[in-house]
């Protein structure tokens, strides 16, 4: 957070002078803003939610997924490939095959708290 607000207000456009210095205070460091506005960007993809829900229930490898969303292997591996640079998904090796699964639990809470929001 920020510590001390430098701003200058002129007399137009500011009505609560001490609210707007308080929610500037409070506000994340722009560099934190832009890197969760990436990490949303991430969830405005229907393919990536897609595979995202199908690996809140289980691990799959992309066979699998590929199948359950009825696509194009090399659709779903390039899918695959910017939800794990975004860390929302990890990896795990077991001869050839490789399984995907959710990063952890945040990732099924932004899932989930998404849902509950839209169907309100």
């Amino acid at each position: 957070m920020k510590s001390e607000i430098d701003i200058e207000f002129s007399n137009e456009g500011v009505i609560h002078e001490d609210v707007v210095r308080k929610a500037l205070s409070e506000q994340p460091a722009e560099e934190l803003l832009a890197d969760l506005a990436d990490l949303f960007k991430n969830f405005s993809d229907t393919t990536r939610i897609r595979i995202l829900s199908l690996l809140i229930s289980d691990e799959m490898c992309v066979a699998d997924i590929t199948a359950a969303l009825n696509a194009t292997q090399s659709a779903i591996s390039h899918q695959l490939r910017i939800l794990k640079q975004s860390r929302l998904i990890k990896s795990r090796r077991a001869g050839k095959i490789v399984y995907y699964s959710l990063a952890d639990e945040h990732v099924k809470t932004i899932i989930a708290m998404g849902l509950e929001h839209i169907t309100e």
